[in-house]
């Protein structure tokens, strides 16, 4: 029987319709997969936050040695960002995506079980490697099952999910550390990391780039990740050393003098770290020196407020998280509308209203809070307007970042956007650690208004840098 013959006998083959709806189900369940890696990866940014005090009573450690639980993290997270993706191209999307699950579970469950923060440091920083590696492989992984016209979908559910990961972290670290234990924030990601790699493994397909050689520099990945280290244990230590003592100013030096071997370096890798060229797109340049200065003002602020309302009001680990959530949480509720609104008018004067409403939010907290709890009438309303400034910050800074590239480029300046996003971290952290201090009773509300207001120059000045003029008539703006 011919093949014609036989195609005519039988019964007719489906129809485009149900092949387009078995497609569509088939792109869901992927992008389901790779939006859960990604939760788990960016909860992990902002969980340990709540559970900071608690963590200090338990191991019994001063706030500056505990604070590298939280930088180390973003510090390897940060370096090694931008190479994974090389990796998951040349090794396969797949197989680094599950490597990276599987060692994010296990570096979670030695978090978990540490017997001293010194241990716990050292599994945070190679839980940050397996996160790096989750990130680029589970946006390759989702890309290509939809067509270019809906990728726009995939992506915006892909950045919000990121970005609810890190809004709903104190609040997930709060429940588990009042009704489990602390630890827990750490070894919760181990079930949901085993269900995503169960999964993984039968629904995703294996792929890679046929052009994609040789790793990224390896000397790049350690400047990429020592300068920022550098200059947060400066930071951190100089309030203690004092500012003038020669260790704090030997790494202040140090920090200093790596920069422009690390320029040298990446000039004259062959395959260097990050590409200096993206850098010459003046927006690409301001758009990361603002998502740099907002993250700084972001993630110590966040860290402020929920160490604020434990120590100074008193409040449980679980109600110092939910009075902490409304801002964070406007980042759900904003971001679609405000990256429409930033497709319409331009991302600059989003960006400005975004900084301004956070700045005036964090001098709220300045003036308005004092030591007596009043969260309805006078931490709500600050914090909700924080919270618009973060919504029409964070999401358009992502979009802005690698508008002015070419499609070819989006994927690098995606991680180059996301890392200097986690070296705000760093520096967020670290600046609230040092300008602090060690409070007593008597100061403690004195000192956090200074963090305050320290946090609503930086915001501020996130916005500010994009008024800054152009160097070069070719730039864009």
């Amino acid at each position: 029987m011919s093949l014609f013959t036989f195609s005519r006998t039988t019964s007719r083959p489906p129809r485009i319709g149900s092949q387009d709806a078995a497609q569509r189900r088939r792109s869901l369940k992927i992008l389901t997969l790779g939006s859960l890696g990604v939760f788990v990866v960016f909860l992990d940014t902002t969980i340990v936050n709540i559970a900071f005090p608690t963590i200090s009573r338990s191991f019994q450690t001063t706030s500056g040695h505990l604070a590298w639980v939280l930088n180390a993290y973003s510090l390897v997270f940060a370096a090694v960002l931008i190479p994974a993706g090389r990796l998951a191209d040349r090794y396969g999307r797949k197989r680094i995506f599950m490597i990276g699950l599987a060692g994010f579970a296990a570096m979670s469950a030695l978090c978990g079980l540490a017997p001293n923060v010194d241990v716990m440091i050292a599994g945070r920083t190679l839980q940050a490697i397996f996160a790096a590696l989750v990130g680029p492989s589970s946006l390759a992984l989702i890309l290509p099952e939809f067509p270019p016209a809906r990728r726009h979908i995939a992506i915006g559910t892909y950045g919000m999910t990121g970005a609810a990961a890190a809004a709903l972290g104190p609040t997930i670290g709060a429940l588990l550390t009042e009704y489990v234990s602390w630890r827990w924030i750490f070894l919760v990601n181990v079930p949901i990391c085993a269900v995503v790699i169960l999964f993984g493994l039968r629904l995703l397909r294996e792929s890679r780039d046929p052009h994609a050689v040789g790793v990224p520099d390896p000397a790049g990945i350690v400047l990429v990740a020592g300068i920022p280290a550098l200059l947060s244990y400066a930071i951190i230590e100089g309030p203690g050393r004092g500012w003038a003592d020669p260790w704090v100013i030997g790494t202040f030096a140090g920090a200093a003098a790596l920069l422009p071997i690390f320029l040298w370096r990446t000039s004259r890798a062959a395959r260097p770290v990050m590409n200096l060229a993206l850098f010459k797109v003046r927006q690409f340049r301001v758009i990361n020196a603002a998502t740099m200065l907002f993250a700084t003002a972001f993630y110590g602020m966040l860290l402020a407020n929920v160490i604020f309302s434990q120590t100074v009001w008193h409040y449980s680990v679980l109600r110092a998280a939910l009075a902490a959530a409304p801002s964070p949480l406007m980042v759900t509720v904003l971001a679609r509308p405000a990256t429409t609104l930033a497709s319409r008018v331009g991302h600059r004067p989003v960006l400005l209203a975004g900084s301004l409403a956070w700045a005036i939010g964090a001098a709220g907290f300045a003036f308005d809070i004092g030591s007596t709890p009043h969260w309805v009438t006078h931490w709500l309303p600050w914090s909700l307007l924080i919270g618009v400034g973060i919504g029409l910050t964070i999401p358009v800074q992502s979009g802005a970042a690698v508008q002015s590239l070419a499609p070819a480029q989006y994927g690098v300046g995606t991680a180059i956007n996301g890392s200097f996003r986690q070296l705000g971290a760093v520096l967020g952290i670290s600046v609230f650690v040092a300008v602090l201090g060690t409070p007593t009773a008597l100061t403690a509300v004195r000192d956090f208004h200074r963090t305050w207001w320290v946090f609503a120059i930086v915001g501020l000045a996130s916005g500010l840098v994009l008024l800054t003029p152009r160097l070069r008539r070719h730039s864009t703006s």
